[in-house]
This record gives structure tokens, C-alpha cells and sequence, in this order.
């Protein structure tokens, strides 16, 4: 097993800063996505960068050694980690250099089993990273299987996209399509009810969601679901909001959504 190199923060190390290419190592921040990170052996974890108070209650939490071999551990200072961070990042004393996860496959992903009933979470064009992890976080709580995201319409794993998630990122696969359309179809083929949330919908989520496995389908926030999309779901149902606000952001539509369809089938008793 390879050791662990721990420098001390006199050594003045700078930390370089993090790369735009979705294809080249990540700088994961934040306690919770970065504990996360290390504790899921399929994520490649290259360098964690951590001031001493922070790294002394990582080690608590996850061991001396943190239980990963090849990982280089430098002590440094706070604002050295946050000058190496894009601006504003809260990061709680820690960043961890690492690569994005591979992909898996939507069929690997959604896969059913027996007749337990699944969920996973569709979004259809959500781009902001905070929405994206804040989802993410929402379907970690509930035990949903995947979220799926159209490949060329949401954004990458980054170090913003896996703080708001709190560490979701590691536990929830964030499946990526080149069609959302035809993986509306294919959920279809594999058991799933596509089912859309839509505002205008006359039937609410609680009398509309079918049994058995759901795919629950989410559009941006103002734009809502796009006409192909709601044309490819099942059933279309609502949130039973006050009207005196329009809509919920995505994220919490769908945390109340998954709790919706939690009581309806009896899991939440």
C-alpha cells in the first residue's frame, strides 16, 4: 500500500488552480463532499489540500491514514486552499483534488429489480450546478436510484455542483443522455412510469402518480417541462402549492415531490 505524503504548511506549498475541462481532475470542497468523496471507492482521489484543524477531525471521522492509498496530503494554510478555489467558495478548510466519475450507462443505472418499486429523477435542461447538487441532496434523502440530465443541457461535476449537493454526488449516479426523449422511451421499455411535474397539470401528485417504479420529470424553473419532453411522459401531475407564489425552485419541487410519492406508496409510515 502506497503511504500518504504529508507536508507541513512551512513548505509554503502553492496549490494550482483548478481546470475548466470536464475531462481533467476536479477540486471537490466542503466537509461533507469531500468525506463523501473519500468514502466512495469507485472516485480516483488524487491530492487533499487541508488546513491542520480540519484535517485533524477528517482523521476522527475517517481514520489516520483516511483510508485511501496513493492520496498525497499537504497542510496548508486557508487561504492558500481558498486562493486555489474559485471565488467565494466556502470550503470549510478542505479541497481534494480528484477525477469526475465515470459515467454509467442508463440501463446500469435504472436497472429494477423483482417487482421493488424504483425512482429516479429527470431533469429536463436544469443548468445551474446548485439546483443540479441540491436535487441531488434531495435524492440522496429519498433513495432514488439515478438523476439523469441531458448531455449537452446540464452542467458537469464540479466543486460548486458537489458542495450544494452535500456529498450526493458520490452516493446518487448522475446519469448523463445524449436524448432525453428517447430515455423517457427506454425508462419506459424497463418498468418505469414517466411522470412529468407540471404546474398546469389538473391532477395533483398525490391522487396522479401511478404504482410501481416512476421516473419523475422536472423542467427548469420558469421554463417548466419542454413540449417534447411532457409529450413523453405518462401522466402529468401538479403540486398543491398556495397561489400566492408561482412555482417552487426545482430543487424543492422535487424534495416535495419524492416525499409525495414516500407516503403515497407507504414507505414514509
Amino acid at each position: 500500500m502506497t503511504r500518504r505524503k504529508l507536508r507541513s504548511s512551512r513548505q509554503k506549498t502553492r496549490l494550482p488552480r483548478r481546470g475548466t475541462s470536464s475531462d481533467g481532475p476536479i477540486r471537490l470542497y466542503g466537509r461533507h463532499a469531500v468525506i463523501a468523496a473519500l468514502g466512495n471507492p469507485e472516485r480516483d482521489c488524487r491530492r487533499l489540500s487541508a488546513t491542520a484543524p480540519a484535517l485533524a477531525k477528517l482523521r476522527g471521522d475517517l481514520g489516520e491514514d483516511l483510508g485511501r492509498p496513493g492520496l498525497t496530503v499537504i497542510e496548508t494554510e486557508r487561504d492558500e486552499i481558498s486562493r486555489a478555489l474559485s471565488s467565494g467558495a466556502v470550503h470549510q478548510g478542505l479541497a481534494l483534488e480528484c477525477i469526475p466519475l465515470a459515467g454509467l450507462s442508463l440501463e446500469t443505472a435504472c436497472a429494477t429489480s423483482g417487482n421493488a418499486a424504483r425512482r429516479v429523477v429527470v431533469l429536463d435542461r436544469v443548468t445551474d450546478p446548485q439546483n443540479v447538487g441540491a436535487v441531488l441532496r434531495a435524492a440522496a434523502a429519498f433513495d432514488v436510484r439515478a438523476v439523469i440530465v441531458p448531455d449537452r443541457h446540464a452542467p458537469h461535476e464540479s466543486g460548486a455542483l458537489a458542495k450544494a449537493a452535500s456529498g450526493a454526488l458520490d452516493i446518487v449516479p448522475l446519469v448523463r443522455v445524449t436524448n432525453l426523449a428517447r430515455a423517457l422511451a427506454s425508462l419506459k421499455t424497463m418498468g418505469y412510469w414517466v411522470v412529468g411535474l407540471d404546474r398546469a397539470a389538473a391532477v395533483p401528485i398525490a391522487g396522479g402518480a401511478p404504482d410501481g417504479p416512476v421516473a419523475l420529470v422536472l423542467g427548469a424553473e420558469g421554463e417548466g417541462l419542454r413540449r417534447l419532453t411532457r409529450d413523453g411522459c405518462d401522466v402529468a401531475v401538479r403540486l398543491p402549492i398556495s397561489d400566492a407564489v408561482e412555482s417552487l425552485n426545482v430543487a424543492a419541487a422535487a424534495a416535495v415531490a419524492l416525499y409525495a410519492l414516500t407516503v403515497a406508496d407507504g414507505a414514509g409510515a
